[in-house]
């Protein structure tokens, strides 16, 4: 089978070399490993029931009868799930998660007959793999020995089995027959799909049955079944204890929630827990989200490391105690560094280039300011030594992507990914980085290198508040230098804009707008968190202001990014939102604040989980679950207010 995967989920389970993304069905949606974001290996799990004589019922599927309740257990990864049907006696409530320190899943079936006669029934479960994110080469067969249904494609290995022997299978070819619940009993096949049936028989009024279903990968036959075999030798609830624990131990470790609020507590465990998933055990690399739109059809993409949101995620990280995290993601960026000292878009957790649509020069001035924070946080002077090759060689490429007449960085792409310019918010996080680098300068004794880069983001600031701000509108321009199409320079240059047309290489030309005036929750970013502004100037304050007002959703409220944004429809964010909520605290409009961090909590999912977007109509997950960047901005206003409220 071919399977259509929804482009929003409600949870992720996972322990850092597995991810897997599932509805709140507890159908498995995606699943990576041995990396948590490449490559991706399901195209479908189903698990259904059949009652004798019947057609199998898929309880893991909307609709059909069937009502669903998810959630995680407390304080860990493991997510719970109940399935109920008035058209079946049996309820099944389903545990699933991944162990730590182990290539395996483990998802427990435990069916309770709450009628007042015995049933029998059949649990059948279907898995169709691409391995490899490819239709090709992939190969399903059943192992008798192990009992278990094994695919497998060049050097990635998946088996499915159970502690319970299994009544029937098929490999290739299956998904026919499984919804008659009649397998056929082919033992391989050049086919990426195959089912496996239990039998439950004669289950009294009231009694329960559990099937604990073990997902084990590996990189050839011998290893998958290895790791099987050791899955068998322990009662799943074993594995669930000991996840359990894990994930305890894990919070317990960390820095408790500053905030005497239950309900914040309870998000900022989740999001700490979230944290460890998207950060990938081989490499430290951290993902802005698991993947949803592998096809690009409506986005570029998001299962990669982005330099600009790691900074705030690994700021949250240090913040809550977990900076081994961030050791980990910043001995990865000296991995990524390209070999002119910048930092491109995004990159794959190997430090390989992403697919990108050009540099974006905030994003390697976001890390040279986390590696600072981070600093700030530590005081760990072989850290500094560490990273310092790798800082110099970024503050030098950043020295020399300036423009030598305004002092801003030359035009990029903007941090929506959307434009070309010299951003406002860019320059502001240039900015940043120039001072974090001249810091360390300080520490590794080139008080001349210190002075250059200080004297550099000095001119910046001065450039931004003298030759970015819009004195007509009360507020920063967005950026200067705004790249456009033709149509739209005529059109602006006829109704009174200023702009130029550039002549480039080859005979091609570029029109370009003088001033970008499009308000812009960025615009924040020049005072929370780069500095590049005082918080309290009174552009900053203006600017502020003009943004709320603009940028403020009516009826759904919270904020979105910018005028006349319309990706995904133009809704507000999370992380939007939560960015005014850190300008009100720094200056010390705590209600405020406390008012935009309610609205942001308000609009998790189900399952505690924050996404990026909220629907603008209906106030609903508008786009993608989780965002990273979004529970990192929700654990930055946790501590930015714990301690506005004890000063």
């Amino acid at each position: 089978m071919t399977n259509k995967k929804p482009y929003l989920v409600d949870a992720i389970i996972g322990n850092s070399k597995f991810l897997a993304s599932l509805g709140r069905t507890g159908r498995m949606y995606r699943l990576w490993w041995p990396n948590i974001d490449f490559p991706q290996h399901v195209d479908a799990v189903r698990t259904g029931l059949q009652r004798e004589g019947g057609s199998v019922a898929w309880f893991d599927e909307e609709g059909g009868g069937w009502t669903h309740e998810a959630a995680y257990v407390p304080a860990t990864n493991i997510l719970r799930v109940q399935a109920r049907s008035a058209a079946d006696p049996v309820k099944v409530s389903s545990l699933h998660f991944a162990v730590p320190g182990e290539d395996l899943i483990v998802r427990e079936y435990t069916f309770t007959n709450e009628s007042d006669e015995a049933v029998s029934f059949s649990f059948i479960m279907h898995s169709s793999f691409r391995i490899g994110e490819n239709k090709l080469y992939n190969t399903t067969m059943f192992n008798e020995a192990e009992d278990a249904l094994v695919h497998f494609r060049h050097r990635y290995y998946f088996a499915l089995s159970s502690a319970n022997v299994c009544a029937g299978y098929q490999a290739g070819l299956a998904w026919e027959d499984a919804q008659g619940g009649e397998l056929g009993g082919s033992v391989i096949d050049m086919r990426p799909d195959g089912a496996l049936k239990w039998k439950i028989d004669g289950l009294a009024p009231g009694a329960s049955a559990t099937i604990p279903v073990y997902i084990a990968a590996g990189h050839d036959e011998a290893g998958v079944l290895r790791q099987m075999r050791a899955a068998k030798r322990k009662p799943s609830s074993e594995w669930r204890t000991a996840t359990e624990n894990y994930w305890r131990t894990f919070l317990a470790a960390a820095t408790p929630c500053p905030l005497d609020d239950a309900e914040i507590a309870v998000l900022y465990e989740r999001s700490l827990l979230m944290f460890k998933l998207m950060s990938d055990e081989a490499t430290g690399s951290i993902i802005a989200a698991p993947e949803f739109d592998e096809n690009f059809s409506r986005c570029g993409g998001y299962s990669y490391c982005w330099g600009r949101d790691a900074a705030f995620i690994t700021a949250a990280l240090d913040k809550a105690g977990l900076g081994e995290l961030s050791d980990r993601f910043y001995a990865w960026t000296l991995t990524a560094q390209s070999p002119d000292g910048s930092w491109q878009q995004r990159h794959y957790h190997d430090g390989s280039l992403a697919p990108s649509w050009g540099l974006q020069i905030d994003e390697g001035s976001s890390i040279l300011w986390g590696m600072w924070q981070h600093y700030l946080e530590k005081r760990d002077g072989s850290f500094a030594e560490k990273v310092w090759p790798a800082v110099e060689q970024g503050a030098s490429f950043l020295i020399g992507f300036l423009d030598p007449e305004s002092g801003l960085p030359r035009p990029s792409i903007d941090l929506w990914e959307e434009r070309e310019a010299s951003h406002t918010y860019s320059s502001a996080a240039v900015y940043g980085g120039l001072t974090a680098a001249a810091s360390f300068a300080g520490l590794a004794g080139r008080a001349d290198l210190a002075a250059d880069w200080t004297a550099a983001a000095e001119r910046i600031s001065a450039a931004i508040v003298d030759d970015c701000w819009n004195g007509q509108a009360g507020s920063f321009y967005r950026g200067v230098n705004l790249t456009v199409k033709p149509a739209k320079y005529e059109q602006a240059v006829a109704a009174g804009a200023e702009g130029y047309v550039a002549e480039l290489a080859k005979g091609y030309k570029k029109h370009v707008l003088k001033h970008d005036a499009v308000l812009d929750i960025s615009l924040l970013g020049l005072a929370v968190p780069f500095g590049a502004v005082p918080a309290d100037h009174d552009y900053m304050r203006r600017t502020a202001d003009a943004v709320e007002q603009a940028l403020t959703v009516p009826g759904v409220g919270g904020i979105k990014r910018y005028e006349d944004d319309t990706y995904v429809g133009g809704n507000p964010w999370i992380l939007t939102t939560l960015w005014l909520a850190h300008y009100r605290i720094r200056t010390g409009s705590i209600d405020e604040a406390k008012r935009l961090l309610k609205w942001a909590m308000a609009h998790r999912t189900e399952t505690g989980l924050l996404p990026e977007q909220v629907d603008k109509t209906t106030g609903g997950t508008a786009w993608v679950v989780p965002l990273t960047w979004s529970h990192a901005m929700f654990v930055l206003t946790v501590f930015m207010l714990a301690e506005a409220e004890s000063a």
